[in-house]
């Protein structure tokens, strides 16, 4: 879903998971680090949990010092940004001459790169409803080396699958609210606990065990022992706990 504010102008070729592309990136090729610089990356939740972890911060402190939020067009919702360097180039804070220094942990975005992906379903798992493009940036001189991918096999090996997993019913709250009419809006609670749960992961945990969330919310005790220790599994609850205040979809209970 994400795409490089550079890749507006150019028009993209549609893709299917069997569909094949020749591409490869590595520090021998000329423009290595390039498609670093200014660009407009939207960071998932999973992200979001990837870098704060690897920086030792809480998902607060990463927030503050690495992103900027805005409004994603057509949904109303809040999402963030990577917030680049204020230099010339503006450049990735996290990139170097001899490439990522938090490449193991990188964004999404990245990690699909030179690919994007869409879906034209709100239903998690409609794979058949989701396409991929390739955009060849002329810069880009990845497209001359002769590696041959399918989307499949790219997506796979840049682990990609597995964030897509992880992001599903994210994804699906996005699709879903950009179907819905413009004139229909979120309130602004709304919008703050879809912010909390999506990206603050840290201080959602706090807000759930901490408030009076559990005593006005049905939880099994294994589900709350689970989101206690696993913070994936945190995230899939609190996907599914927006989805349910946004669309009343889900089997949430609140205490009588």
């Amino acid at each position: 879903m994400d795409i490089s504010s550079k890749m507006a102008n150019i028009k993209p070729v549609k893709l299917g998971r069997n569909d094949k592309f020749k591409f490869e990136c590595h520090k021998g090729v000329k423009c290595f680090t390039k498609c670093c610089r200014d660009i407009n990356i939207i960071l998932t939740p999973y992200d979001i949990v990837r870098l704060k972890n690897r920086l030792q911060l809480t998902s607060e402190e990463f927030l503050a010092l690495y992103t900027k939020p805005q409004l994603l067009e057509k949904t109303d919702l809040p999402v963030v940004t990577l917030k680049l360097l204020d230099d010339d180039l503006k450049s990735c804070p996290f990139v170097r001459e001899e490439g990522c220094i938090i490449y193991e942990d990188r964004p999404t975005t990245c990690r699909y790169y030179p690919l994007g992906t869409a879906t034209l379903s709100h239903k998690e798992g409609a794979d058949d409803d989701e396409f991929y493009f390739l955009v060849n940036e002329q810069y880009c001189l990845g497209f001359e080396e002769n590696k041959v991918w399918t989307v499949h096999e790219w997506r796979k090996n840049q682990g990609v699958d597995i964030h897509d997993e992880i992001n599903a019913i994210w994804t699906d709250l996005i699709v879903r609210k950009r179907s819905f009419p413009v004139n229909i809006k979120l309130t602004e609670q709304s919008k703050k606990m879809f912010f909390l749960a999506s990206y603050n992961i840290d201080k959602f945990k706090d807000f759930m065990f901490e408030s009076s969330f559990l005593d006005r919310y049905d939880i099994d005790n294994k589900t709350i022992e689970k989101i206690k220790k696993d913070e994936i599994a945190l995230l899939e609850f609190g996907g599914k706990w927006v989805k349910w205040i946004l669309f009343k979809d889900g089997d949430f209970k609140t205490k009588k």
